[in-house]
């Protein structure tokens, strides 16, 4: 085996490492990966790799299921022998390039997709929670040879924190990038203007913020049409609370639906793409909305701040702020020329910066140019 990944959940190994695990197997490597059971999707067989399942828990510190996520991966490793195993997302990052280190792989990667809920929120047990996941991301980090960081920020915090101590491992790449074919850019919609959001239905997504903003525009632009996207699930961190989740649905100004497998036919009528996140890694569902060439409204903060050019192909605004987000909205209303300029902006910057070939490209010549890779050839 040349490469194991070792996945965040089933969904993103296949949009997000999709294309990267193809590019391996059109150079021949034999590639695998490790995924967890909790949401495992029949699908992911779909990408023509050895799929391992694997339990691990989605949130929190538990040692005694950790542990057996060790276990787990360990024999997974010690059955497919790669040369080569590439983690992302927490639990993953930690336990599988722990794993990976104790079984002798060659080469162990990891890629930092965001910093996750535990670092955005300020409870008492989030607190501790974060004292210890720093430790565990020391661990981690240590027994990885690279780490892929999606964000400036996001290294800068790790570098802060004490996380990533070898700044010679550090290897920045332009999110998950995004196939500029596949999302092509599409005429914009004629009639109602459209604000889309898509993604999950939880606080930190700023879903909050939008639906407050479509209320106050629609009292003075009765005529335009909010809607969301994505999926709902009240187990999860900062999900939004199922009551007022209800509420919203039967009296807000936006028009809700469950997650969809391709977001191009939404994408395709939407006039403004809005996401009002409080932090990602790189948010692919704006990559995929500016190669669509769409205009973007998204947030001054990590890992969205740097899809847009405040001005250029959208604007920027404050993080958990109402009355920034509607003043945004409202000027695409009051001067819809903007529309056309920014989404012809945005399709620019998508092919330039985010092309997903590109993005591999910088990930596969890191990989295979870093030290003593010629012990574990790919």
């Amino acid at each position: 085996m040349d490469v194991l990944f070792v996945a965040g959940n089933a969904r993103s190994l296949i949009a997000n490492r999709g294309d990267l695990i193809r590019e391996m197997l059109e150079s021949n490597l034999d590639v695998a990966a490790a995924v967890p059971t909790r949401d495992y999707l029949a699908e992911v067989e779909n990408l023509g790799i050895k799929i391992f399942p694997f339990d691990i828990g989605r949130t929190g510190i538990n040692p005694i299921s950790d542990l057996r996520a060790i276990f787990a991966l360990l024999s997974i490793i010690k059955q497919c022998k790669p040369k080569v195993v590439f983690s992302y997302t927490i639990k993953p990052v930690i336990y599988g390039s722990i794993s990976a280190r104790v079984a002798k792989v060659p080469k162990v990667y990891s890629m930092i997709t965001g910093l996750g809920h535990v670092f955005t929120t300020y409870s008492l047990r989030t607190r501790i929670i974060r004292w210890l996941v720093t430790k565990l991301y020391r661990v981690g980090v240590s027994c990885s040879d690279l780490v892929f960081f999606q964000n400036p920020d996001d290294v800068n915090d790790f570098t802060k924190l004490g996380i990533v101590r070898d700044k010679e491992k550090i290897v920045r790449i332009n999110g998950s990038g995004v196939d500029t074919q596949q999302f092509a850019q599409q005429p914009l919609p004629k009639g109602t203007p459209t604000f889309l959001f898509i993604g999950r239905i939880l606080t930190e997504k700023g879903i909050a913020e939008f639906v407050e903003a479509a209320t106050n525009v629609k009292e003075n632009y009765p005529n335009t049409r909010f809607v969301a996207v994505g999926p709902y699930d009240s187990s999860l961190p900062h999900s939004v609370e199922s009551t007022q989740f209800e509420k919203w649905k039967n009296n807000s100004a936006v028009d809700f639906f469950d997650a969809v497998k391709d977001v191009r036919p939404w994408l395709a009528k939407c006039t403004v793409f809005v996401l009002p996140s409080y932090r990602e890694g790189t948010p692919r569902s704006v990559l995929e909305a500016m190669s669509v060439g769409r205009a973007i409204i998204t947030s001054d903060a990590p890992g969205c701040r740097e899809t847009v050019i405040d001005g250029f192909n959208g604007f920027l605004v404050p993080p958990g702020k109402v009355d920034p987000l509607k003043n945004a909205m409202e000027i695409f209303l009051k001067d819809p020329k903007l529309v056309t300029t920014m989404s012809d902006a945005s399709r620019k910057i998508a092919v330039e910066k985010y092309d997903v070939h590109k993005v591999n490209k910088i990930i596969l010549e890191a990989m295979k140019s870093n030290e003593s890779f010629n012990k574990a050839p790919i």
